[in-house]
């Protein structure tokens, strides 16, 4: 499959930060920023995000339902799991950035797109991974609180009021402004992407400036990686095997297990980064990068998979406007906004 360019620009500015670290006035300035920057993205996520829709959603709680229990308790059991590879396979800050990996919301464009390719159900895509979006506002930070404590980089109350400041305030506000700027966003999609993108690189730099100032990439080696990767493979794997058979189990049909493959086998980088940027502070690269490689790792296994789900007998699809059809369109949809 490609590697979609985004990727690159991620791996990129990555190289940046490490050859260029932003030090001292040119930190302070690049943090403020990067704060200002996922305040601006969160407030974009609730502008785009139509309630009509969300409500209209309701109506299939039961597959919303099992999509957040995949992504807020299964996911994280599988993250407490992976302790007992400390620290003969994954060193514990690469642990503690594979639980918090575990803890973040799932995709919403990505998991649309690959569903739609699929022929899955695309409405009840959209809703669930808007609802998961919604929900990990306040689970992610909460369940990182719990499950990190003090060890994850300074978990405490300003730490969930912050989150609450920068995410939830700034989505919220979205929201509420939705009914005058709804249009002006449709309309400037792609313009309004780049925004998003930018964003994220910036986070990026921003958290991985700090980890080369304080040195922590001499924690991570060749062989740890290998190991993290591998990690990551297994609980992907698991994810995707539990939603699509367990979506059988739970008597749901074709297209709604099709939607919740790809919404409860996932991860947001999209949201995952700020949080991570908010929550951990100057221990932050370390923190996304199992977050980072795992993104990339779904998007290319889920594009696969979606193509052979298109060719199923039976095939027929709930029709509904979404990305074209295509695995380097959804791998590329997916970066931008999941």
């Amino acid at each position: 499959m490609p590697i979609d360019p985004y990727i690159l620009l991620l791996l990129a500015t990555v190289g940046l930060a490490a050859l260029l670290p932003a030090r001292g006035t040119t930190a302070e300035v690049a943090s403020g920023a990067s704060t200002a920057a996922i305040a601006l993205l969160f407030f974009l996520y609730g502008a785009r995000l139509s309630t009509r829709e969300a409500l209209d959603g309701l109506r299939h709680w039961r597959l919303h339902v099992t999509v957040l229990a995949c992504t807020f308790a299964v996911f994280p059991l599988l993250g407490l799991a992976a302790r007992g590879l400390v620290p003969v396979i994954l060193t514990h800050p690469l642990y503690q950035g594979l639980l918090f990996l575990t803890l973040v919301p799932s995709t919403v464009q990505s998991s649309i797109a690959f569903t739609s390719i699929a022929r899955g159900n695309v409405p009840a895509a959209i809703c669930a991974g808007s609802f998961s979006s919604l929900v990990g506002i306040i689970a992610t930070p909460l369940l990182a609180a719990s499950l990190l404590g003090g060890s994850g980089g300074g978990f405490s109350a300003d730490s969930l009021v912050r989150i609450v400041l920068q995410l939830l305030v700034p989505f919220l506000a979205g929201q509420l402004l939705r009914r005058w700027i709804g249009g002006f966003v449709t309309r400037h999609k792609k313009v309004l992407g780049l925004v998003d993108r930018g964003s994220i690189l910036l986070v990026v730099y921003t958290a991985f400036s700090q980890g080369m100032v304080q040195g922590i990439w001499h924690q991570v080696s060749p062989l740890r990686l290998g190991g993290l990767l591998a990690v990551e493979a297994v609980i992907l794997a698991v994810m995707l095997l539990l939603t699509w058979y367990g979506g059988k189990a739970l008597g749901f049909g074709r297209e709604d297990r099709i939607a919740l493959q790809f919404a409860g086998s996932k991860k947001s980088l999209a949201a995952g980064l700020p949080m991570a940027s908010v929550l951990f502070g100057a221990h932050a690269s370390l923190a996304v990068l199992p977050l980072m490689l795992f993104h990339q790792m779904q998007l290319m296994v889920c594009a696969v998979i979606a193509k052979r789900r298109s060719h199923d007998p039976g095939a027929t699809g709930v029709s509904a406007p979404g990305p074209a059809a295509g695995s380097r369109t959804a791998v590329g949809t997916g970066t931008r906004s999941g």
